[in-house]
């Protein structure tokens, strides 16, 4: 037996398969996180919170959008441990249903013109599903594709995950944007803003249809054979990754970004409050050219992670992003929306995805295989959680009216990213260790002449494979 043989796992992987998996649930996660993310700076103000005091209103329905951040970390301890201990596909698949029923919800609920203060206590509810659900699924979606990936290609494949999250978001914006458009602004606000919401269905079957077309990874299913699997993997992961768990934690709050961008950037353009005045549909087109020019850069930076690393993008990313935050802020306070777009494509649509495309290979390479899922999701979603505070924080500080908004944003928002730099230096470099040593301290990377020459083979079978018409 071949070392490689011996440090990855023999059965059949489904690359492809494994990817397309993880890229629909990914779109479906994120075209609901978008949609609720809009409606929360758009409609929600208007029709869920009593009308009196506008800036009140704003942050309290930017609170909503937190709220199913809290959710996750309790999400993410059952979701885990499901994903550790019966397997990824079975937790994507969960995870899928109760996300895609919980935002349809949300599209049913009256209004607090209908029923009162219940009306934001059931949006409460939905969005708190809406938090326990994702909560399994970056960290599912990107052991699944990391485990059925070739040795020197699971960068390039991980990434397909975060590639869905932005079709998600462009699917989300197709979805309103015609409608904000088109619709008068009465039957928008009183009904119009329901489709996206009630349009997951199509999204759940779609996705239900792909996902059980995919095998237990190989690397799970060997585990089992060697009755490896731990009763409690969460107690595993944190006793003996406690220290790659915080790192993990730190990063994840480069959440920051698509906070600045879709979140109080959308409120603090379009909220007559704050005195801006973007039109909705205009703003809208935002964050979807950042999302289109994204979709494109992801796989690129993907392939590049497994040439070069995952620490040099991750970390160039960050700190580029949270500079580039003054700028787009700026242009948002100078009311120019030409300069907006332009801010947005380079901070959203190239930067951000130096990180954006690297940490769905990055975080699970940290783990082994037998906590992988508990490690990530726990540590990861504790760090969205805290930064899903942040857009009711930046509207507590920069509130309507305030001075110098992009310097006070911008500077926290910087200061977030240079914290997920550091982290991520910290870190061990992980693009060179075989899938069975992963997560292991001690393990020894592949050469680098040697890993060339793997990856590289790696590449001429893929070829072969689709010249002959074979899937992955």
């Amino acid at each position: 037996m071949s070392p490689t043989q011996e440090h990855e796992p023999q059965a059949r992987h489904q690359s492809k398969k494994a990817a397309a998996s993880g890229w629909i649930g990914s779109a479906l996660e994120y075209y609901d996180f978008f949609i609720y993310a809009t409606a929360a700076s758009l409609i929600f103000p208007q029709i869920f919170f009593p009308k009196g005091d506008p800036a009140i209103a704003i942050v309290a329905s930017l609170a909503t959008y937190g709220v199913g951040y809290v959710a996750r970390p309790i999400g993410a301890f059952f979701l885990g441990h499901w994903g550790d201990t019966h397997g990824r596909k079975q937790v994507l698949i969960l995870c899928m249903f109760l996300m895609g029923f919980s935002t349809i919800a949300v599209g049913l609920l009256p209004t607090y013109d209908q029923v009162g203060l219940l009306a934001p206590v059931l949006l409460v509810i939905c969005r708190l599903v809406q938090g326990f659900a994702v909560a399994g699924e970056i960290s599912g979606a990107s052991s699944m594709i990391l485990e059925h990936a070739p040795f020197g290609r699971r960068g390039f494949f991980a990434s397909f995950t975060l590639q869905g999250v932005q079709a998600g978001q462009i699917l989300a914006a197709a979805v309103f944007l015609p409608l904000a458009h088109y619709m008068p602004a009465e039957a928008f606000n009183s009904w119009g803003w329901r489709i996206p919401f009630l349009l997951s269905f199509i999204v759940i079957v779609a996705g239900y249809i792909i996902r059980k077309e995919v095998d237990e990874t190989p690397a799970f299913a060997e585990e089992g054979q060697q009755q490896q699997r731990p009763r409690s993997p969460i107690v595993d992961a944190f006793k003996y990754s406690w220290k790659d768990m915080i790192r993990v934690i730190c990063m994840a709050l480069m959440n920051v970004i698509p906070v600045v961008a879709t979140i109080f950037g959308a409120a603090y353009a379009v909220q007559s409050a704050y005195g801006i005045g973007f039109a909705k549909d205009i703003y809208l087109w935002i964050p979807v050219l950042g999302n289109i020019l994204a979709v494109v850069v992801i796989p690129y930076v993907g392939n590049l992670s497994d040439r070069i690393g995952r620490k040099p993008p991750i970390v160039f990313g960050a700190l580029a992003s949270g500079l580039l935050a003054f700028g787009y802020l700026y242009a948002i306070s100078i009311k120019s929306v030409p300069l907006a777009i332009c801010m947005s494509l380079l901070m959203w649509g190239v930067v951000y995805q130096g990180y954006n495309a690297v940490f769905p290979s990055f975080y699970p390479e940290l783990f082994p295989t037998r906590t992988r899922v508990s490690a990530m999701a726990i540590s990861q979603n504790i760090g969205t959680a805290v930064t899903a505070m942040l857009p009711a924080l930046f509207a507590t500080v920069a509130p309507p009216g305030a001075a110098n908004i992009p310097l006070i944003v911008g500077s926290l928002a910087f200061g977030i990213t240079v914290i997920a730099a550091i982290a991520a230096l910290s870190a061990r470099e992980t693009y060179r260790i075989h899938m069975n040593d992963l997560g292991n301290p001690d393990a020894k990377p592949v050469p680098k002449a040697e890993y060339a020459r793997l990856r590289e083979q790696t590449l001429d079978e893929g070829r072969l494979h689709k010249g002959k018409g074979v899937p992955a």
